[in-house]
Formats: C-alpha cells, sequence, structure tokens
C-alpha cells in the first residue's frame, strides 16, 4: 500500500509546521506522501510547507473555503496513494504510527480505520484535561480514547484511514460539520465496507482551544446527533442520550436538594469524586483533575444542550436540519 495523508487547514500555520516535523521523524520505510489542502486560508502555510520539500513528498494545494470535509475530499482527489490517513492539522503523530498501521492493515485490511488520541506531556492542563474529558471511560465511554467495546466503531476524521476504493464508493465526507465522521462511517457500512479501531495508532491531538470554544464544538456535536439519527434511524442508540439524561437529571437533583432531598444530589458528588480521583491517577496533577471535571461539565452541559435542541426541532417540529441549524452545513 502506498498511503497519503490527507490534511485540510485553515489559518494555522504553526499547527501545520509541528505536525510536518513529526512525520520526518518516522521509523519506518514504508512510502507515503503528505497532501497539505488549504481551505480559503487568509494565513497562509506555503512557506512552513517549504520547509519540508527536501524531508517529505509533499504537496501543498490553495481552494476557496468549503469546510474540512469538502477539503479532505479535495486532497483525496489528487492524492496519488491507494489507502488515505486523514488528519487535523493540530495533530502531532509518534514515530511508529505508520508501522502500527501497516501491520494491523496486514493482519485484517479494512477499508476504514480509527485510532485514538492521546496527549503529550508539554500540552497545557486546558489541553489535558479536555483530553481526558473526551477520552475518558467515565464520559465518553472511552471510544476515542481507545476502547474496543463497541459494536462498530466510528472513525474520527482527526485520524482516520480510508481506502481509495472506499473513497470512489462513497464520494467521501458530506457537508455537514461536525457529524461529518458518522455520516461518513454509516454510509461506508451500508455499502458493505468495514471499519475498526487500530488502537496502537493513536496521535497526539493538541485542540488548540478556551472553556468557550470547547463549550461551542460539544454543542455542535449534540446538535449533529438528532440529524444523523434522523437520517440513519437503525444505528440510532439510548446512549446518544446519556449527557440530555445527565444534564435533566442534575437539575432535578438540585431542585430536590433545594426541598431538603439530597440523596439525588449525592450520587453527582459520587460520580464527579471518582472522575477527580481517576484524572489523578491519569495526568497525576490535582490543577488538572480540577479542570476534568470543569470540562466534563462544559461537555455534558454543552452536548446535552444542544442535542435537546435538535431533538426538539428535529424529530418533534420536523424541521429541515439546514433550515433550523445552517450553522452546521458548510456550502459547497
Amino acid at each position: 500500500m502506498h498511503f497519503s495523508f490527507i490534511v485540510p487547514v485553515y489559518n494555522r500555520p504553526d499547527e501545520i509546521d509541528e505536525l510536518l516535523e513529526s512525520l520526518t521523524k518516522f521509523t519506518s520505510t514504508i512510502p507515503f506522501e503528505v497532501v497539505i489542502v488549504e481551505d480559503g486560508s487568509t494565513i497562509s502555510c506555503q512557506n512552513i510547507i517549504e520547509k519540508y520539500i527536501d524531508k517529505l513528498t509533499i504537496s501543498y494545494f490553495f481552494k476557496p473555503n468549503s469546510g474540512p470535509g469538502d477539503s479532505r475530499n479535495y486532497g483525496m482527489k489528487v492524492a496519488i496513494g491507494d489507502y488515505f490517513i486523514i488528519l487535523d492539522s493540530d495533530c502531532i503523530i509518534p514515530e511508529d504510527y505508520l508501522t502500527n498501521v501497516q501491520k494491523s492493515l496486514d493482519e485484517e485490511y479494512v477499508d476504514c480505520f480509527g485510532g485514538p488520541d492521546a496527549a503529550l506531556d508539554s500540552f497545557s492542563d486546558i489541553q489535558k484535561a479536555i483530553n481526558f474529558t473526551m477520552t475518558s471511560f467515565l464520559t465518553t465511554g472511552g471510544i476515542r480514547g481507545g476502547s474496543e467495546k463497541v459494536d462498530k466503531f466510528q472513525p474520527r476524521s482527526f485520524n482516520m484511514g480510508l481506502s481509495k476504493k472506499a473513497f470512489e464508493a462513497s464520494n467521501g465526507f458530506g457537508n455537514i460539520h461536525p457529524g461529518e465522521d458518522p455520516d461518513l462511517s454509516i454510509r461506508l457500512w451500508n455499502l458493505g465496507f468495514k471499519t475498526k479501531l487500530i488502537k496502537n495508532a493513536f496521535v497526539y491531538h493538541k485542540r488548540r482551544i478556551s472553556w468557550e470554544k470547547f463549550q461551542i464544538q460539544v454543542n455542535k456535536f449534540g446538535k449533529a446527533r438528532p440529524i444523523l439519527n434522523s437520517w440513519y434511524p437503525e444505528h440510532s442508540k439510548i446512549t446518544y442520550w446519556f449527557p440530555s439524561l445527565f444534564l435533566i437529571g442534575f437539575l432535578f437533583s438540585v431542585l430536590m436538594a433545594f426541598f431538603g432531598i439530597e440523596y439525588f444530589i449525592a450520587f453527582y458528588g459520587i460520580y464527579f469524586s471518582i472522575l477527580f480521583i481517576s484524572s489523578v491517577v491519569v495526568n497525576k496533577n490535582l490543577k488538572i483533575a480540577l479542570y476534568s471535571i470543569w470540562s466534563t461539565i462544559i461537555q455534558f452541559y454543552g452536548y446535552g444542550n444542544g442535542f435537546l435542541l435538535s431533538f426538539y426541532k428535529i424529530s418533534i417540529l420536523k424541521q429541515d436540519p439546514k433550515r433550523a441549524f445552517p450553522e452546521l452545513f458548510f456550502k459547497k
């Protein structure tokens, strides 16, 4: 197999520099190219690309802004490889990444795979806390952090592999964002393709994000899920309701505590205590553990609130998703 790394970028030249530097440190001799797709940026990364011309097989393309999904599709159309690996620009790649991918595909080939994300010691405390929240079994079931306890793994596009065959059959990503990842996974399943998690093909996902941006991000995740459920009801799961139920339960518990019934709120106290201890064990830092509680609150509130609003508009009012949430759809 010949691999093509596809990386869309929007106003993030510093991130591209770190990503490309990590790719130069691969320990394998497996052939690969890098395709950078500048998605209408006003801050170009072309000068960064020029630094790596002699170090990597790399190509650079500039196109009008049309969103990350469309940019990934553009990159796969111009790539020369027969297997594409899609990365976010804020990722740093371990030196044995491609070796682990090749080995796993040789042992059990699939046309689409996903890998987990992790945090480097150099990440900020907020980045580490958000990474813990996004990958912990206590918050997301661990599906972004390497858990294999899922019936069909839905790869995420910050670390996702897709064969040329599967891309051509599916036409790649749609124009919903976020939500383009599970949308593509489900369409691939319906076409007869298989997906899997390659647990040791992880990337260091930097997530240069503030608390406010994180809340906006997870709120969009929540809004996207009922839309996907309406498109693919056979893949709807009760687990998608958990953040919303957690939020409703917390509000109910606070109300009961106001009337002197504190049993319910005590369960939330126990949950957050376990979460705190787990983060201390993982991150070995009390400050990050405290931040992990806050990032979990933001995650559940943002996602749960977005999910309930979207469920009401999409499933109850039967509104058209593009009219109900135009911010989730890029115009091509």
